[in-house]
């Protein structure tokens, strides 16, 4: 069983989900087939939240960044870019993130959604770190960017198309798989998949988020990821042992692990 040991590329440990029982449960992990876990940051706070889980589990690694539905706890007139940088100094930060755009709810600035992505993917170029990209309802300016700068990365938990995935293929990034791909109605996401080689595929959970089925609606852990590696192998014609190894080489080889 030790060579099925999975890497999930994005997690968030930090989150209240995980409140009751997240000693115990991340003490669990290893033993349930999970290799390395990278919990994300969503903002300043919770950055550091997520490298403090990094300092205490060996096997965890965490990003630095600020969410698109983080913006409003970021001040622009504050060193908030140079606070950033500080904390990917950490010998555990491995990438910034998780960052982008989400026009999916009111009440989250555009424009300052624009102007805080775009700082931080030159942050990345310039501390030559990847990117964790969130994007939702909002491809056409996340491509955008993305061809302005053209960062390291990975457009996480993807659910787009076969030409977007190209897209981002194109600029040399690595594509990103949740439990999406084991949906009834996730058709868009299986056929990107089918078009992902496997040196750019990345397996992640999202966790709490988007649990695999047979967990659809329950909390979802980083336990479950090996629903959505065999739901991807069986869509890429691999063997479950072949398409592990390729997606953790993959994430060690993105994130420097």
């Amino acid at each position: 069983m030790d060579n099925l040991k999975i890497i999930d590329t994005h997690a968030h440990y930090d989150d209240e989900a995980f409140d009751i029982d997240r000693e115990e449960l991340l003490s669990s992990l290893p033993e349930k087939g999970v290799k390395y876990i990278i919990t994300q940051g969503i903002s300043i706070e919770k950055s550091k939240s997520a490298l403090l889980l990094a300092d205490k589990y060996n096997y965890i690694y965490a990003t630095v960044g600020v969410h698109p539905e983080d913006v409003n706890t970021v001040d622009l007139n504050s060193d908030w870019i140079e606070q950033l940088s500080k904390l990917l100094n950490h010998p555990k930060a491995v990438a910034v993130g998780e960052i982008g755009l989400d026009y999916h709810y009111d009440g989250y600035d555009k424009d300052k959604q624009i102007l805080i992505f775009e700082e931080q993917l030159k942050l990345a170029n310039k501390l030559n770190l990847p990117c964790v990209i969130h994007s939702r309802d909002a491809t056409k300016d996340t491509i955008t960017l993305l061809q302005k700068h053209k960062p390291k990365g990975v457009m996480h938990c993807f659910s787009g198309s076969v030409e977007t995935a190209e897209i981002i293929l194109n600029l040399g990034m690595y594509i990103g798989f949740t439990g999406v791909l084991t949906f009834k109605n996730a058709k868009k996401a299986v056929e990107a998949c089918k078009k992902v080689p496997i040196d750019r595929l990345l397996l992640e959970t999202d966790c709490p988020y988007m649990a695999p089925v047979p967990f659809r609606g329950k909390r979802c852990d980083s336990s479950m990821i090996i629903k959505t590696a065999k739901k991807a192998a069986e869509i890429k014609e691999l063997p479950l042992d072949e398409l592990i190894e390729n997606c953790n080489n993959n994430a060690i080889s993105l994130f420097k692990l």
